[in-house]
């Protein structure tokens, strides 16, 4: 394989045999080397070859000032991540947590160490994302030598949410915190807590999560369960107040309107984690 840029010592572009550029990193791959010149293949470790041409321009920019070691570290969260959660993933995770790794190693240096104030919701929320935020932390740990606190979990597990969207865009803090207001209201107005183990609630938390991403990309369920909301409002009298209260507060802070059938979802998965109490 011929040179076509070299990065730094570490790192090269090159291209395969269909013409497409793939990154080749290895310790020295590119000491002494210029554009033109031969690959030593046996010095490469890693071969990386994303597919979407914007993702792998942010990426190459982004290896000429990381450290190998980190990308290698990314590399390994990331196809754990692939593993625990079992979905496809938005290429651009490379991009975004190999950034972060970076970034939070450089503020660790400086004593400069974040609270995540969503920790315990994103935990809950996003259990198996957390998860691979945990086990982020000991692989950086055990291959970098630096302990990062509980909080890194969080942020970490964040990449993991946007990267399993449709969208590449930054949606999973803002889901967090209004799948926390909304559960807040209905606890507020059973003045109740609920059984974060049982499968209701995961259903409920499940659906709220999704209802919420759908308000932040602006899209709506069509109006099509007006008769059956009229019934299920007269039968689930509490339920559907709760449901209620729901609609004014997206509709105050995110001039969002519920039509009948997201209320009809709402008041129903209100329902069930409430049919006990």
């Amino acid at each position: 394989m011929i040179i076509k840029r070299v990065l730094n010592n570490n790192t090269v572009i090159s291209s395969n045999s269909k013409g497409v550029d793939v990154l080749l990193m290895g310790k020295g791959v590119a000491f002494g080397k210029k554009k033109g010149q031969p690959v030593d293949m046996e010095q490469i470790e890693k071969t990386f070859l994303l597919k979407d041409k914007e993702t792998q321009s942010k990426f190459t920019e982004l290896l000429i000032n990381v450290p190998m070691e980190y990308i290698l570290v990314s590399e390994k969260i990331i196809n754990f991540g692939k593993i625990k959660l079992g979905k496809n993933l938005n290429e651009i995770i490379y991009v975004n947590l190999t950034d972060h790794i970076h970034s939070a190693i450089e503020r660790y240096q400086e004593d400069i160490i974040l609270k995540n104030p969503l920790r315990w919701d994103i935990a809950r929320f996003y259990p198996d994302e957390y998860a691979v935020g945990e086990k982020a932390i000991e692989i950086v740990r055990n291959d970098l030598g630096v302990t990062f606190e509980i909080d890194e979990a969080a942020f970490i597990a964040i990449h993991f949410v946007n990267a399993e969207m449709d969208r590449s865009s930054d949606f999973a803090y803002e889901i967090a915190e209004i799948t926390k207001k909304i559960e807040t209201i209905i606890k507020n107005h059973y003045r109740t807590e609920f059984d974060e183990n049982s499968l209701d609630y995961y259903r409920f938390i499940t659906h709220v999560k999704f209802f919420a991403q759908r308000l932040l990309a602006g899209d709506h369920y069509d109006d099509e369960d007006e008769e059956l909301l009229n019934t299920l409002k007269h039968k689930y009298e509490g339920e559907y107040a709760s449901a209620l209260e729901i609609k004014e507060y997206v509709q105050k802070d995110f001039e969002y309107e519920l039509s009948s059938t997201e209320l009809l979802y709402l008041t129903a998965h209100i329902r069930r984690i409430t049919k006990n109490l």
